[in-house]
């Protein structure tokens, strides 16, 4: 990007590099490749506009003479007045109020300011003049998917948003290629929001292949893919807070994921990112109560999907009393009916997920696992910095054996993988959570069924749920 620093920069209007950079979206002044007086000039003809990042509001009164200032921060719309805090700043030499809680996406303070473009829009992409389809994908829809894929279509284009409740490995993805399509022709502004960078890193190149002359974003804490006139973005959602009425249409994909579902800043990022009036498609396997109540009641359009696209059933989780398994992990020893386990996929040269509830437990049954003669395992979780790379590893048949926290529990498409829970029992691994990681099994028509496994030492609600949850599917779905 060109940096501009001087008066004579400027076109009479504006400067079109501002304009591209800006539209749509919303930055702290300090991140902005523009110099000050660049900035100014623009706001100064109304094409930009500044406001703090964090503001005072609803003073509560106290006693008569004095308040209590509650703070907003308008970047990511928190309120919870423990995740502000104070420091002495150097821009502003006072002690200023910032916030925590949208701290990884870079400081802002109370003498930040937050910039944002209100001029002209750019030329919008024209639609085809040949009303030709952009999406270039050659597969076939099953008659449900292809139902879904028309009411979805229909809803969105009617300004209406909509819920797609399709069971894991049922081709969500694939269903929304016809209402991305015909959005793009008409000019408009995709997004599709994703939860983790992992599931970004897999769409991207899915998408790019399928739409191959559209501009496509992915957006992603270090992502290098981030093209300011894209057509389509695939972002996490965390990466939507820079965006400002930009999208004519969201696609939120897994909304029950972790953190989306957890975290009103998403929400908020969301809702920001979209124009006024935009649809919102909800894909999910797994809705949060009050999407699901919403669509039993009729105020939300949807539509239910109990069969995977390839017309087998969901694979119903096995459960395996494994007793006291982290003091057995803990001696450099695999409980038994996990070796037995690991031995007979090794026999039948299965590819594995081996699904444990922390990061130690993933470093130390790695280890374990690769003393016992297992040599092609490995261990991954958020914050390794080979993650990607032994991902796709695994994907091209490189490793067997992949112990892993729920980072992976969805996104990741690996066909004919088995799969097993060790220590299901434990909180991190509830309803939603294992339905996903059992949903990583039979996902291929090649290799429709599979093993998945929950090694427990004492039986759960969570576990006991995602089976009957998974039973419930097949039920409807005619199994």
């Amino acid at each position: 990007m060109m940096l501009l620093t001087r008066k004579s920069d400027l076109s009479p209007n504006f400067s079109s590099d501002v304009q591209r950079f800006l539209y749509g979206k919303e930055y702290r002044a300090e991140e902005l490749p523009f110099s000050d007086q660049v900035i100014k000039e623009h706001l100064n003809k109304g094409y930009v506009t500044m406001r703090p990042a964090i503001t005072a509001y609803n003073a509560h009164f106290l006693d008569l003479f004095s308040y209590r200032k509650k703070w907003q921060c308008n970047r990511c719309g928190n309120r919870d007045q423990e995740s502000f805090a104070s420091c002495s700043c150097a821009r502003c030499r006072k002690e200023c109020v910032y916030c925590r809680h949208c701290l990884t996406m870079g400081i802002v303070r109370a003498c930040s300011r937050l910039v944002r473009w209100v001029g002209p829009a750019p030329a919008a992409s024209a639609p085809k003049s040949d009303g030709s389809e952009l999406c270039t994908w050659t597969g076939t829809l099953s008659e449900e998917q292809n139902a879904a894929a028309f009411a979805l279509d229909h809803a969105l284009a009617h300004g209406d948003s909509f819920l797609v409740w399709a069971v894991t490995g049922s081709g969500k993805t694939e269903i929304i290629y016809k209402a991305i399509d015909r959005a793009l022709r008409e000019g408009h502004h995709v997004a599709l929001a994703t939860p983790r960078t992992d599931v970004v890193r897999e769409l991207l190149p899915r998408l790019r292949s399928v739409f191959p002359t559209v501009s496509i974003s992915g957006l992603y804490a270090g992502s290098e893919e981030a093209y300011p006139e894209a057509q389509l973005v695939i972002s996490t959602a965390h990466q939507l807070i820079h965006y400002a009425n930009c999208f004519d249409c969201i696609f939120i994909d897994e909304v029950d994921a972790f953190p989306f579902h957890y975290d009103p800043m998403l929400a908020f990022a969301v809702q920001k990112a979209a124009k006024p009036g935009a649809p919102i498609g909800y894909l999910t396997a797994t809705p949060p109560e009050a999407l699901k109540s919403a669509y039993l009641k009729g105020k939300l359009k949807g539509v239910k999907i109990t069969r995977r696209y390839h017309g087998h059933p969901l694979p119903v989780p096995r459960f395996h009393w494994v007793g006291n398994w982290t003091r057995s992990i803990q001696k450099g020893q695999l409980p038994k009916p996990l070796l037995d386990w690991l031995l007979t996929k090794k026999q039948q040269a299965r590819q594995l997920f081996l699904f444990v509830p922390t990061v130690t437990m993933v470093r130390e049954l790695t280890e374990t696992i690769q003393k016992e003669g297992f040599v092609r395992t490995a261990g991954v979780h958020a914050e390794d910095p080979d993650r990607h790379t032994k991902v796709n590893d695994f994907r091209n048949g490189k490793i067997r054996i992949l112990v892993t926290t729920t980072i992976l529990e969805r996104g990741v498409t690996v066909p004919g993988v088995e799969v097993a829970v060790l220590g299901a029992d434990d909180r991190v691994f509830d309803t939603c959570a294992l339905v996903q990681i059992s949903g990583r099994v039979g996902r291929s028509s090649a290799s429709p069924s599979g093993d998945i496994l929950f090694f427990h030492n004492g039986k759960t609600l969570a576990m006991v749920r995602a089976r009957r949850q998974i039973e419930q599917m097949n039920k409807e779905g005619g199994f």
